[in-house]
């Protein structure tokens, strides 16, 4: 059933519901003023805080964990192309070795400070070969690396003794040994090399060299 509409008994009730009504907007409008008058005053602070404190930053949830990159490792590649520039750098072909050598029939080697006694040891075989590397077949640029490294990675490894067979140049032209010389001028460039004497005949005589080496430093 729908509600019976209110009678108004006499002028003075409408008088009171009139004034009730105007009351209620009159507060409404008052309400909706300040709410306005507030927004309006929040958003002059904030932009006086902004002017005076400048652009502000969020601070860092400290509940999230920044991980730190890895680092990538450099392939070893460089540092081998490296080695091998500085192994073909520290053995030249120009360097003249004949003044260096011992003046005997064998052209044996030893550094100043070492006694002839070092290489008289060498040719009787005082010393044990404990490695050897063979040149045969390889051109000048290989066999000058080749040596270069062999002699390196042999100090490294502690080892003293060592021969390395140069051939004796039958196969080359006009069967001169130049891979020969080469291979003296090249052993004297190397620090590790203390001394070298031809090798005995068991060991292949002209065509290679008995090498001592430097001891490996503790």
């Amino acid at each position: 059933m729908s509600s019976a509409p209110v009678k108004v008994k006499a002028l003075t009730d409408l008088k009171i519901v009139k004034r009730a009504i105007a009351e209620q907007a009159r507060q409404r409008v008052a309400q909706a003023s300040a709410q306005a008058k507030a927004a309006k005053q929040a958003a002059s602070d904030r932009e006086l805080f902004i002017r005076a404190a400048g652009a502000v930053q969020p601070l860092p949830d400290k509940r999230h964990v920044l991980h730190k990159k890895e680092l990538i490792v450099p392939l070893a590649m460089q540092y081998q192309k490296d080695e091998q520039a500085v192994l073909k750098e520290a053995i030249s072909d120009e360097f003249d070795v004949s003044t260096l050598l011992d003046t005997d029939e064998h052209l044996s080697f030893r550094r100043p400070g070492i006694g002839v006694d070092v290489t008289r040891k060498l040719r009787r075989g005082d010393w044990s070969i404990q490695r050897q590397l063979d040149l045969h077949g390889l051109r000048r640029d290989d066999a000058r690396e080749a040596l270069g490294q062999f002699i390196r990675d042999a100090h490294k490894h502690g080892i003293r003794c060592v021969r390395v067979v140069h051939g004796k140049g039958l196969g080359s032209p006009g069967k001169v040994p130049v891979l020969k010389s080469r291979v003296h001028s090249w052993l004297v460039q190397k620090n590790e090399v203390l001394a070298f004497v031809q090798a005995k005949p068991a060991d292949g005589g002209a065509g290679a060299l008995v090498v001592l080496l430097m001891a490996t430093r503790g």
